[in-house]
């Protein structure tokens, strides 16, 4: 293969970026057949696993939860070898459907597997378990230079890393990492696309995204080659991707999870921060997954970390839920209301108080929010972004663009600047805790959660995701969120409100984009979050309000 440095342009060291990639695609064995070609992919990519994969790895890819197939590895009646090919297999079948990959691990995924099975009992809490990972975070591997990570930026293509703390945590409870996942340009968007592998699609319709930055994980899970795996949320890159194919996604409150060793721009920055967490298709799979990564007390090799263990939270009574039905800027679609009046009433019929989470009556702003965390994101005014990719001519992409150059606040600060910006972003923070705590001012009681959506509608088109206020909110407060899916658009009760008179550019933006029929048949998922360090407490009311909605 050519070397890559005798390569002059960004062209070039993309193509070589992607023929590495296709060539651990081209381990796989079997080889798969009967896969269309990219012009003849169909608009939902779902069913293509039946005409591809044998009976047998459907089964193992489809007929477990997570725990339900962590058990029957436990006790051995699979092989973790035979569980391992079989979602390495359907792994690639997802990268053909909706190009969400940047590494199958094949190889490195069967020695694994095979080590496992030869250990005479099962160790740890992932013991056998197949975990797909973000690129950018890094990865379990050799010190030979063999690993490597882009973060999505050409000039970084070929660049050598090594591992993290969190996947180091993983590891070491018995995991078996089989692919590393697709994220966007500066790893900054809504949406997945990047010029190093191209455009992420959604697997239940190509012509929406799958959300992102973890797109390559909510894509990968949307097609069930993997059903447990690793994002990052910096303005809502977990929750945004996850409600986009309708599965779970946990963002835990900064310094619960490790970030230590991961690799991105900007590094030192404290404005504002990301936090990996876990997207996967089962709801009890989200506290497992927290379990596993703290269960090595990784605050004593990360000294950024709250040495706190989790602790399950148990609720004595019922819950008190306030609902969010918008935030002041934006109108959701009509699915995203219907979603929450369907869980609303759910609670209430459960014997939960539910409650008007107002936010103009609270006197909270989250328009101002957004300018306060649009400026935090960049306090260099996106110079080291810019200039990384212009050291090798790399083309700066709409939503980049966007998020960086077209945000009115973004500028580059001095440190005074900087810390007048701190200053704002704490006393926001100080502002929300005190409407949130005056909500126990009548009888003792505030709220316990919020339930509000995780995006103004189901998954958007390519290259529209430019609102980001029902995620990014919570990442400029640090509050821990959790995304469920609840129901998916149907054109017959989701018709489009032809009276309503959009209150502002953005929230016009958002109605004039929704027709109903082109989001047929699409996820729509809610989101419930907690205050800061109510991680435990949030997940247990997921269990509530999915117990209310009649699920186990």
């Amino acid at each position: 293969m050519t070397d890559l440095q005798q390569l002059k342009s960004w062209e070039d060291k993309v193509a070589w970026a992607r023929a590495q990639r296709d060539a651990t695609l081209a381990k796989v064995e079997p080889k798969l057949q009967g896969v269309p070609s990219k012009d003849e992919l169909p608009l939902n990519s779902r069913d293509l696993p039946q005409s591809v994969l044998t009976a047998r790895e459907i089964e193992i890819t489809e007929g477990y939860s997570v725990t339900e197939l962590l058990e029957v590895l436990r006790q051995r009646k699979i092989s973790v070898e035979e569980v391992t090919r079989a979602f390495l297999r359907r792994a690639a079948l997802a990268q053909a459907a909706t190009n969400c990959l940047t590494e199958l691990m094949w190889d490195q995924a069967i020695a694994r597997a095979k080590h496992l099975d030869s250990l005479p009992e099962p160790q740890g809490e992932l013991f056998g378990f197949p975990i797909s990972a973000k690129e950018h975070h890094g990865m379990i591997g050799p010190d030979d230079g063999s690993v490597t990570t882009t973060a999505s930026f050409v000039a970084w293509i070929g660049k050598k890393h090594g591992s993290n703390v969190l996947y180091e945590s993983l590891w070491a409870e018995g995991c078996v990492f089989i692919a590393r996942t697709t994220q966007p340009q500066t790893i900054m968007q809504l949406e997945t696309n990047s010029n190093v592998f191209g455009l992420t699609v959604n697997p239940y319709n190509r012509n929406l995204t799958p959300g992102g930055s973890s797109g390559g994980e909510s894509a990968l899970i949307g097609m069930r080659g993997s059903i447990l795996g690793v994002g990052g949320d910096i303005g809502g890159s977990i929750r945004c991707p996850a409600a986009h194919v309708g599965i779970y996604g946990f963002k835990p409150t900064l310094r619960r999870i490790s970030v230590y060793g991961g690799r991105s721009i900007m590094a030192g920055k404290e404005t504002i921060s990301s936090t990996p967490g876990p997207m996967t298709v089962e709801r009890e799979a989200l506290e497992l997954f927290m379990k596993a990564a703290l269960k090595s007390q990784p605050w004593l090799v990360d000294p950024a970390l709250d040495a706190k263990p989790w602790t399950p939270y148990v609720f004595d009574r019922p819950l008190k839920v306030a609902i969010q039905w918008w935030d002041g800027v934006v109108q959701p679609h009509p699915p995203m209301t219907r979603a929450l009046k369907e869980v609303a009433e759910a609670c209430r019929k459960a014997g939960m108080e539910v409650v008007d989470w107002d936010c103009h009556a609270l006197g909270l702003d989250h328009s101002k929010g957004w300018d306060i965390i649009s400026e935090l994101y960049w306090p260099d005014g996106g110079k080291e972004a810019i200039d990384l990719m212009n050291e090798v001519g790399e083309p700066i992409l709409p939503l980049t663009k966007f998020i960086i150059q077209e945000q009115p606040t973004v500028k580059d600060h001095t440190i005074h600047e900087l810390w007048k910006l701190c200053i704002e972003r704490d006393a926001y923070r100080a502002a929300y805790a005190r409407a949130w705590t005056s909500t126990g001012a009548a009888d003792g009681r505030e709220v316990d959660v919020i339930l509000c959506p995780p995006s103004f509608g189901a998954a958007t088109p390519h290259e529209q995701s430019r609102y980001w206020g029902y995620t990014a909110i919570w990442n400029l407060l640090d509050y821990p969120g959790a995304v469920f899916p609840v129901t998916t658009v149907d054109p017959a009760k989701d018709v489009k409100d032809v009276n309503y008179a959009p209150k502002n550019d953005e929230d016009k933006f958002v109605y004039d984009m929704y027709e109903p029929e082109k989001f047929a048949n699409a996820p729509v998922s809610l989101q419930l979050i907690g205050r800061r360090q109510q991680d435990e407490k949030v997940l247990a009311a997921l269990a509530e309000v999915e117990r209310a909605m009649g699920r186990k």
